[in-house]
């Protein structure tokens, strides 16, 4: 994947574009009024300065190859309303990860993370022709282990002791993936 182009996914209801700095007074009412929204990940969020380290962290990480930040956009509210990502990105093994996602409370449970990730799998094995997607969260993240068995993700095992978190926690990290030969039939449910 060429983290250097702009990939713009969109379909009925969401439109996801390449996250910038620019995009930092559409999220931050998002921060401010959910602080705790990234309580299971290891990044600081709440504020406007986390939120700005946020971003240009993501960014970093796309210019140096190793991430590829998207913010969205819901159609429906006519806003933006969060963000998610593609990382771990391994073209010679022909694998790379979806996370860093957030999004608005207000989305919760309207479908639009479905939407999200039917873009971003179609165009991690469709258009980039990967074999392997994988997906993690943080154990105790029940509400993101089941958006990731609900789209069809194959649970794989638990990582103990994986990730130091802000508050010096240090989480075990569950893996979910989905691959290519399996892709057909989840979309089909989709």
């Amino acid at each position: 994947m060429n983290t250097k182009e702009e990939v713009i996914l969109e379909n009925s209801r969401v439109r996801m574009s390449p996250l910038s700095i620019t995009h930092l007074d559409d999220l931050l009412p998002i921060a401010l009024n959910h602080p705790k929204l990234l309580k299971y990940s290891p990044s600081a969020f709440g504020t406007k300065e986390s939120l700005s380290a946020y971003i240009q962290s993501a960014i970093n990480q796309r210019n140096s190859g190793n991430r590829y930040p998207f913010v969205i956009f819901d159609k429906q509210r006519n806003a933006f309303v969060g963000s998610s990502s593609f990382g771990n990105i391994s073209s010679e093994n022909k694998r790379i990860e979806i996370g860093w996602t957030w999004l608005d409370p207000i989305v919760h449970g309207t479908g639009l993370n479905k939407y999200v990730k039917h873009l971003m799998l179609t165009y991690a094995f469709d258009t980039l022709d990967f074999q392997r997607v994988e997906l993690k969260a943080d154990a105790r993240n029940i509400q993101s282990r089941r958006a990731m068995e609900k789209i069809g993700a194959t649970y794989e095992g638990t990582l103990r002791s994986h990730t130091l978190m802000q508050d010096g926690h240090r989480r075990d990290t569950v893996y979910y993936s989905i691959l290519k030969n399996e892709w057909q039939l989840i979309v089909q449910k989709l």
